[in-house]
């Protein structure tokens, strides 16, 4: 089937499930689970009357890594409280990095001593599936947590979190991923960190410099129109540069790109009508974005996955939920340690373990897997578990908890 064929088939499927959104609000069933859904059960008819849907495994991955990711980076950062972000940069930081190799090293062991299969799952295996469980994506639930009245330091500590620990994870993985590659080179720990050191914080500084560029350029063009498709192009720019030319973080070099010049164009000398039109543009591509990307991994989700991996599915899901909570109650106990750090509140402990949800680059690491690998099958399947447990399960009970949390106020 000719990819247009395919293209036209992935239109009607969200167009289907954009018609059963009212339904979704209506039962409390998350829209992204519903995309899900529509997905999978339109690919399983089409596979049953012998329809090829056109997508392929290949195009899923390039569509997530370099077309929807750059999207839901820039757009975070550039919609980002930058005066909260830097006031508590130093939780967030603390946060996204430490702590977070620290919850992929813990997700790590216990899938790797649940599986128990050092053959067919060595260490390897579970250190790769670690990194790509260990990034959190809370967008499903922060707009719900700041309508019940949660403070905006915690909204602002779960935001910076994920936005930063997805490029933590990001490199992190690309490490992991070489070392499985080449089992026969010798990288030690140092190695390894020096790596991980260069091409996160080269990112950063990548980005820097072309937020600065293409904040010079939004200058010289006072149309908004204009304004709005030069940060597209930036998102864009940025990305691909790090990522591709430079072999640094391209998620670290989006991000500092997006908060640049969303500094810039909603605070310095800039009509409010303006912002609020790039605000809505970048709202309307993530959108799409986002549905895209659970219609297709409904579209990529096989009876297989469950039958032959339910329980790398349920050791995934309980490593992730005992590595979050040692990550978040122990951590925030360390980080209160610092007297320039306001302590976290019990409460605030607990919104910010729930807020520990797993999309986009979960997904997008597993699909990235090489099928070289023996044990890609086992890693991918676990973290499409863990995805579905989390917009099934997690997301929605996220409102019955800020009913006592309210209560408990």
């Amino acid at each position: 089937m000719a990819i247009s064929t395919g293209l036209i088939l992935l239109a009607m499927m969200l167009l289907l499930a954009l018609l059963l959104k009212p339904m979704a609000e209506k039962y409390h069933v998350p829209f992204a689970g519903l995309l899900v859904i529509t997905g999978f059960v339109g690919s399983e008819i089409l596979v049953s009357l012998d329809v090829d849907t056109g997508v392929r495994y290949d195009s899923f991955h390039d569509l997530i890594l370099y077309v929807v990711l750059p999207l839901l980076i820039f757009e975070a950062s550039f919609k980002i409280n930058a005066q909260q972000l830097f006031k508590n940069l130093i939780a967030i930081l603390f946060f996204a990095i430490p702590v977070m190799l620290f919850s992929t090293a813990v997700v790590a062991v216990m899938v790797y001593y649940g599986i128990g299969h050092p053959t067919g799952f060595p260490w390897i295996a579970a250190l790769l599936t670690g990194a790509i469980l260990a990034a959190t994506d809370p967008v499903a639930v922060l707009e719900i947590m700041r309508k019940a009245g949660v403070s905006e330091r915690i909204c602002m500590l779960i935001e910076g979190e994920a936005l930063f620990n997805d490029a933590t994870a990001i490199v992190t993985f690309s490490i992991f991923l070489y070392i499985a590659q080449h089992p026969m080179e010798d990288i030690s720990v140092l190695d390894a960190s020096l790596r991980f050191m260069v091409v996160f914080f080269g990112g950063g500084v990548v980005g820097l410099f072309i937020g600065f560029g293409f904040l010079f350029l939004s200058r010289l063009l006072q149309d908004f129109v204009q304004q709005a498709i030069v940060t597209l192009i930036a998102a864009y720019v940025s990305y691909l540069t790090a990522q591709q030319w430079l072999n640094v973080s391209g998620v670290m070099s989006v991000l500092v790109t997006g908060m640049v010049l969303g500094r810039v164009i909603h605070h310095d000398f800039q009509s409010h009508e303006k912002s609020s039109f790039v605000d809505d543009f970048w709202t309307f591509n993530v959108y799409v974005a986002e549905s895209l990307m659970f219609l297709l991994m409904g579209v990529t989700i096989t009876l297989g996955m469950f039958t032959d991996n339910w329980l790398a599915m349920l050791i995934g899901i309980f490593a992730i939920l005992i590595a979050r909570a040692i990550a978040v109650f122990g951590g925030a106990r360390l980080i209160s340690i610092i007297p320039s750090v306001e302590r976290i509140s019990p409460g605030d402990q607990s919104l910010m373990f729930a807020g520990g949800l797993r999309g986009a680059v979960t997904l997008a690491l597993a699909l990235s897997l090489p099928l070289e690998l023996d044990y890609w099958w086992t890693v991918q399947s676990t973290a499409f578990g863990v995805v579905i447990f989390t917009l099934f399960v997690q997301a929605p009970l996220i409102k019955p908890m800020l009913s006592k949390w309210k209560e408990g106020r």
